[in-house]
């Protein structure tokens, strides 16, 4: 790594740090400290995170996380210097921001969320990490910052009879995953004693292949250590001890160790690298393995190690069978999906490509790269959105434009504030598709959400379909400030996402995106019709239905979408008069199992009237929830104006009448 590459790196990161921010109307300490958990999430590092930031005497923090795969809590404090050229982090500093990130943790032990405003996201965090205090084995504490630091990591330690362990990711951790090629750090594993292994004839240059026999007790320990970064080009999740393959290698592990190789199927797993020693009787052995990749297995991997640290199962006896395919570097990321694509029979899955290479995002690069944006401000400056199919595209695209005069004039064409990824454009796709409760899940989770939801059915993407995903864009962003000028406090991203879905629904999808396109802007109407709109969205979202529900996870669910439906808004005159003729073609993939062109044909076929009748009658009666009866009386308005409801529509209408009926209610009552 050269030290030119690492200044660019540093310029490039505050530089997009800064205009994010003002592009946002955030904190550029803020910004940062999303920008970097997004990467760490994508890298399998961290998982479900949540940032706020808080602030008192003699403690400090930016974020929690709960990592599902290791079974810790994570707490996150940054440390962003606008001069990351010029400043180091010396030893000394990094241990007193940690000691003030350990102090917050031990006043959420002790009741810090009391003393905090409830409708603060500071609040969320305080009480979700006094629930998870009770539960996690251990705590991870991360300190983020832009400059070089003195220190890479301190020694674990304790926390109140809690293992604690530090990890700092500085300007050169974060060029090192930036500039690597990969999703992570590469995963070195050193086996000692060596493994025995077979190695099979050589057939092509680029792959090779070995087989051995791995103890249980070693698998074990490297999920325990790396987590899900180990599947990360795996298609499966792991599916917790739900199915009953887990279920059936739990027992087998508690109960008949010994024959566990017999029973199960092994793991295939790939490398960049494999080295081995010489065993004293001949043959040879497997000693370390560089960039290791568990591509099928995931879930015995996981199992192994759940059994072995919730159940306090005995590995001694436990061997696995694995296949490990040598797959040169600059083939992996082309020869990989496709042995996990291949290997992965063992259950019934949804094959996934969650790479960048997957055709819808190789297809809204290729458009998007020769796509003029009108001119918004009358200057007749035509631009263009960046679409990030890879990370680091933008600054490599800048780059590349060598001098300062090229760069300017680079920026002005691409601005910063029109750059976006994958993840981005799963979260406009998904707040307009009615899916906000996905949207609060988080970018990663979202986006592979939308993978999965999508799986064979790629849609078409032409320059229509790229002019509304930008249009979508435009909506988000253009909400997201309106919700940051209320100064609501917190939960930002979710009201932004859960009022984009409502006013969605309200105008059943008939907001005209290509208006919005021509003129890279919202309407007065639109705008304002927002504004109104996000007070009362905020108020459900911040005041969940069950109690003691954790305001972050209420967003999450399904439950709170139907909550914020229920909310009675009419849309404005002003808007209706300029919604387009007919609803716009939702963009988003339909869950591949869903089935439900034949619901919407039923409900079509029911008359206008007995949809109406059924919600008047449920309101007489108080019966049914209140979305229901809502949903009632928009149903009859779409199949009175012959519009077409949507598949989550016609399920839930179809219920509800069914409902209804159960009830006694009569279509002639």
């Amino acid at each position: 790594m050269s030290q030119t590459s690492l200044s660019a790196y540093a310029r490039e990161l505050v530089a997009d740090v800064l205009a994010t921010a003002e592009a946002e109307n955030a904190t550029a300490p803020d910004t940062f400290t999303r920008r970097v958990l997004d990467e760490l999430e994508q890298a399998g590092e961290v998982e479900n995170t949540f940032t706020a930031y808080h602030r008192a005497l003699g403690l400090e923090v930016n974020g929690y996380g709960t990592n599902e795969s290791l079974g810790t809590l994570d707490l996150f404090i940054t440390q962003f210097s606008l001069k990351p050229e010029e400043e180091r982090l010396p030893r000394a500093q990094a241990e007193t921001l940690f000691k003030r990130l350990a102090t917050f943790v031990r006043k959420c032990r002790d009741g810090l969320a009391r003393d905090i405003d409830e409708s603060s996201d500071v609040h969320d965090m305080c009480a979700a990490v006094e629930k998870a205090l009770s539960e996690a084995p251990r705590i991870r504490l991360f300190l983020l910052t832009d400059v070089v630091s003195a220190v890479s990591t301190l020694a674990p330690g304790d926390l109140d009879g809690l293992k604690v362990t530090y990890e700092v990711w500085d300007l050169t951790r974060l060029h090192r995953l930036a500039s690597s090629g990969t999703l992570s750090e590469p995963i070195a594993v050193d086996f000692d004693p060596p493994l025995p292994c077979l190695a099979t004839p050589e057939t092509d240059r680029n792959y090779s292949v070995f087989l051995a026999i791995i103890p249980g007790q070693d698998l074990a320990d490297l999920y325990g250590r790396h987590g899900t970064r180990l599947l990360e080009l795996n298609v499966r999740s792991f599916l917790q001890t739900k199915g009953g393959v887990n279920r059936g290698i739990r027992e087998t592990l508690l109960h008949n160790p010994d024959r566990f190789l017999a029973y199960n199927n092994g793991i295939t797993a790939t490398a960049s690298t494999v080295e081995f020693t010489e065993l004293p009787g001949g043959g040879q052995a497997i000693s370390r393995i560089h960039d290791l990749q568990i591509v099928n297995g995931g879930q015995t991997t996981a199992s192994i190690h759940y059994a072995h640290t919730r159940d306090k199962a005995d590995l001694s006896r436990v061997h696995v069978q694995m296949k490990l395919t040598r797959v040169s570097p600059d083939r992996l990321q082309e020869i990989v999906p496709e042995i996990s694509k291949y290997s992965n029979t063992q259950n019934k899955v949804t094959v996934v490509d969650f790479s960048s290479n997957h055709p819808l995002h190789v297809g809204i690069e290729q458009v998007t790269r020769s796509l003029w944006a009108p001119a918004a401000d009358g200057s007749g400056q035509e631009t263009r959105w960046f679409y990030e199919r890879a990370r680091g595209q933008y600054t490599d695209a800048l780059a590349r434009e060598r001098t300062p005069a090229n760069q300017r004039k680079f920026k002005s064409l691409h601005p910063i504030s029109q750059k976006f990824t994958k993840s981005d454009a799963a979260k406009f796709i998904h707040a307009w598709a009615g899916l906000p409760y996905l949207v609060s899940r988080g970018a990663e989770k979202n986006f592979r959400e939308m993978m999965m939801r999508m799986g064979e059915n790629v849609p078409s993407v032409n320059v229509s379909f790229c002019q509304r995903l930008i249009s979508k864009a435009i909506l988000f962003k253009a909400t997201d400030k309106i919700v940051a000028s209320r100064d609501f406090g917190g939960y930002k991203i979710n009201i932004t996402s859960y009022s984009i879905a409502r006013i969605a629904e309200a105008t059943n999808r008939r907001i005209d995106l290509d208006r919005i396109w021509r003129d890279q802007r919202l309407t007065p109407a639109l705008t304002a019709a927002l504004d109104e709109l996000c007070v009362p969205v905020r108020e459900v979202i911040v005041n969940p239905l069950r109690g003691g529900t954790n305001i972050g996870e209420w967003a999450k669910r399904p439950d709170c979408w139907e909550a914020v439906l229920a909310i009675p808004w009419t849309v404005p005159d002003d808007l209706i008069a300029e919604l387009a003729d007919q609803p716009l073609e939702d963009s988003a993939p339909a869950a591949p199992e869903d089935n439900t062109t034949g619901d919407i044909a039923s409900v079509m076929a029911i008359p206008a009237p007995e949809w109406f009748a059924v919600g008047r009658w449920a309101k007489e009666t108080r019966n049914l929830q209140p979305w229901q009866r809502q949903l009632a009386e928009t149903v009859g308005r779409y199949v009175n104006n012959s519009w077409t409801v949507t598949d989550k529509q016609a399920s839930q209408a179809l219920r509800l009448m069914d409902e209804a009926k159960r009830l006694g209610f009569h279509a002639n009552s």
